[in-house]
């Protein structure tokens, strides 16, 4: 449908009541599974996903409006086509027509929502790496998918002057939002944190100029975690960062840290450095130690920050100790030292 109508006169407890029925959907399904994320609500069919956007304003994520969440949904589908091509399949409008709420036919679009195949859970890296049913070879695969996306992509048009700029804006305000007196994370442990990404943007500022320099700066996935890569065949890797072009900006070098991050806080910290290390064989590029730590150090800010933010959704908030996950971030900037 190419017009947009607005409507007011659908509540979004009806939305997600008639989302929760499973006589909505058009594809048959015995059950729909439903999830609350800080940004979406997710509702699982047998066989596919369905995600709508909470009507919400987040940073430099505004899905208040109609508008907006249909903009946003087709963005997440282009984006994510990158990594995973048979996953996202469309965006699908919410109708309204006399009253009655479906996801085909005629009417008005109330809402849209962006649809996946579902992917077996058991697939995704973290409960592989739960289970200890990790490989080597599993990885190099997915080194492959990644080495073979990260060279698609065209540089950033960047300077270095611009790429120092916006890394110490971005460590700066991760710091000053880290403080927030809501979150109550310890003061002296963020201000270490900061002051040790501070510290390598004033004694080594030459090595992330030359990233830049080099065009090594690219629109990456943005979301490297493990619970968004498959080991399927062939791998795939979901759920980019699609609301912040300026957030996916980034050193292959980085993503790849952020996730050796995420798979070190797991306990399979040998996975991040396999994949760096691959990367590296691959590319052909050479990338110092004291960069990489402070990709590790910043990424860490960030998912604290991000771990933090939590504590301001009342739908989400009991669910997990977010400040000590914060804090657990923060402490693991502290310890993590990566090797090249």
């Amino acid at each position: 449908m190419n017009t947009l109508v607005v409507s007011t006169g659908v509540s979004l407890q009806a939305k997600l009541s008639a989302l929760r029925n499973p006589a909505l959907y058009p594809d048959p399904t015995t059950q729909v599974e439903s999830m609350e994320t800080h940004c979406a609500w997710v509702f699982l069919t047998d066989h596919y996903v369905y995600k709508l956007k909470k009507p919400m304003r987040l940073g430099q994520m505004d899905n208040l409006l109609l508008s907006a969440r249909h903009r946003n949904c087709r963005e997440e589908i282009r984006l994510n086509r990158r990594l995973a091509p048979d996953v996202y399949l469309d965006v699908v409008p919410l109708i309204e027509h006399a009253g009655q709420l479906s996801l085909d036919g005629a009417g008005t679009p109330v809402d849209w929502l962006v649809k996946m195949r579902r992917l077996p859970s058991d697939l995704s890296l973290d409960r592989k790496i739960a289970s200890g049913q990790v490989s080597c070879l599993a990885i190099s695969r997915v080194s492959d998918v990644l080495t073979a996306f990260y060279r698609r992509q065209p540089p950033a048009r960047l300077s270095a002057e611009d790429h120092l700029q916006r890394m110490q804006r971005q460590v700066a305000m991760n710091g000053l939002a880290l403080l927030d007196h809501d979150l109550g994370l310890p003061r002296d442990l963020v201000a270490s944190a900061v002051d040790q990404q501070e510290k390598f943007l004033r004694s080594a500022p030459q090595l992330l100029a030359a990233r830049a320099q080099q065009g090594r700066i690219i629109e990456a996935h943005g979301d490297l975690k493990p619970e968004h890569v498959f080991l399927a065949e062939p791998p795939c890797i979901i759920d980019c960062l699609e609301f912040d072009r300026e957030l996916r900006l980034l050193d292959p070098f980085e993503e790849l840290a952020y996730l050796a991050l995420e798979c070190e806080r797991m306990g399979a910290g040998w996975i991040g450095q396999q994949m760096i290390d691959e990367y590296a064989a691959r590319s052909g590029e050479r990338v110092e130690a004291a960069l990489l730590e402070f990709y590790v150090r910043r990424r860490a800010s960030e998912r604290a920050l991000s771990a933090a933010w939590h504590l301001r959704d009342p739908a989400v908030r009991e669910r997990k100790d977010w400040r000590a996950r914060a804090i657990g971030y923060l402490g693991q900037s502290q310890r993590l030292a990566t090797r090249t």
